[in-house]
């Protein structure tokens, strides 16, 4: 992957963990949220910030100090 396909890749990361958030955020207001949809939500948000930081990492040059 190039630089530009990973910005690419990183923004719609972005824009799904913040949906997740979102809906997580909703699922817990509703008082009767299913506990084992909003589990399930959140390890996929877990996942998600995961491959962002691998992805930012891959951004930054290595910099042998």
């Amino acid at each position: 992957m190039d630089d530009s396909e990973i910005q690419r890749r990183l923004e719609a990361l972005r824009t799904e963990h913040r949906d997740l958030d979102t809906a997580i955020e909703a699922l817990g207001q509703t008082g009767s949220a299913d506990q084992l949809q909003l589990a399930r939500l959140k390890k996929r948000k877990l996942r998600l910030r995961d491959e962002i930081s691998m992805l930012e990492d891959e951004l930054v040059p290595d910099i042998i100090a």
